[in-house]
């Protein structure tokens, strides 16, 4: 029996079997016995791999599932004198942004590891090209996490986002803010506040207006506001005049240049006082080097560069954040490195943290005794 069992075996197999074992120092054939759980783990730091959601965060697209959303607001026809591929913006975030799923190195510690961070998918927008219709629906749409507690860091879009955003989480009725309005920290090179234009190409809730029409209806209180890094080339002269109507305060470059980061944060800082607040970065404040992907590039004078944004953005740690956004991201005209969405996912990261730390501040076990 044993010498017909023998005539089946493949002598010459037998010996290349045991060459393998030789040359590659195993000692049999292995099986399949990867981890597969540890190694999708072990893959999740790399920005390449898997499917992309914001930070390598869990889609949930409930609202309350996360103490903090980050939303994708794909529009782009609230500024329709300027290109108008803002509503790709999201989807060049979510695909770079792992590389960030990381700690803050200055205030030394990881926002996903003291608070649920979710990737909430994207507002849905069925009338896309009607602007003031989708306007509304991304307020509507954005009330549902506010009354859940939840926390947006949003992603657009053009500019005009940011209205139906604040009146989401600021003012009358909102369970956010007590009803009471934010101060607005915000970063452009526009102050889109023109009011004096009953409309901008049709749209009465345009990229152009909305800092007007959120200061009038009590969504934002412009005495603790500032509007940072205006350039002074922009629109006519005396053009500015309409946001200090308003009773904002406007930061240009040329204070910028002149008096240094610092104190523009401090005076920041001092003006927003003990108010609630919401940040929204428009990345055509940033330099052109830092930001060449954006739909109003502003040439001729120097923009913010990214270090500095980032300072000034650290100095309202300890603030009370209710809301961000980062707008006016164009993909089609970034540069091969994608600098432009990578910027975008460094100012996301830090409004992230901002709210991060402030929720792990006010949690008992890190009070002071």
């Amino acid at each position: 029996m044993s010498d017909d069992k023998n005539k089946n075996i493949d002598a010459d197999l037998v010996r290349s079997l045991a060459d393998i074992l030789n040359d590659t120092d195993m000692t049999e054939i292995e099986a399949d016995t990867v981890d597969w759980a540890a190694a999708r783990k072990e893959m999740e730091r790399w920005y390449w791999w898997g499917i992309p959601t914001f930070f390598r965060a869990p889609w949930n697209e409930e609202p309350g599932a996360g103490e903090i959303a980050v939303l994708g607001v794909p529009h782009s026809s609230g500024n329709g004198s300027t290109e108008r591929d803002q509503h790709l913006g999201p989807r060049a975030v979510r695909h770079v942004s792992a590389l960030y799923r990381r700690g803050h190195g200055r205030f030394g510690f990881v926002p996903w590891d003291v608070c649920n961070v979710v990737d909430a998918g994207d507002v849905p927008l069925p009338e896309a090209m009607v602007n003031d219709t989708s306007v509304r629906h991304i307020e509507l749409y954005a009330k549902r996490f506010a009354a859940a507690g939840t926390r947006l860091v949003s992603i657009g879009g053009d500019h005009s986002i940011t209205g139906p955003l604040l009146k989401a989480v600021a003012g009358p009725g909102s369970p956010m803010t007590d009803g009471k309005p934010v101060a607005l920290v915000h970063f452009d090179s526009h102050t889109d506040s023109y009011h004096h234009l009953p409309h901008w190409l049709g749209n009465r809730r345009s990229a152009a207006h909305w800092s007007s029409y959120t200061a009038t209806e009590g969504n934002v209180d412009p005495t603790r506001s500032s509007q940072i890094g205006i350039r002074p080339n922009v629109g006519t002269p005396g053009s500015r005049n309409t946001s200090e109507e308003l009773g904002y305060r406007v930061i240009g470059m040329d204070e910028i240049e002149r008096d240094g980061w610092e104190k523009v944060a401090s005076q920041v800082r001092a003006r927003v006082g003990d108010a609630p607040v919401y940040i929204t970065f428009d990345l055509d404040v940033l330099d052109p080097a830092d930001a060449p992907g954006v739909s109003n590039i502003e040439p001729g004078y120097p923009g913010l560069r990214i270090g500095d944004a980032v300072r000034i953005l650290q100095s309202l740690r300890g603030l009370n954040i209710v809301g961000g956004d980062i707008v006016c991201l164009m993909p089609t005209k970034d540069s091969p490195n994608q600098i432009t969405a990578m910027n975008a996912m460094v100012v996301a990261f830090e409004m992230i943290c901002l709210m991060a730390d402030r929720m792990r501040s006010d949690k008992p076990e890190h009070r002071p005794a």
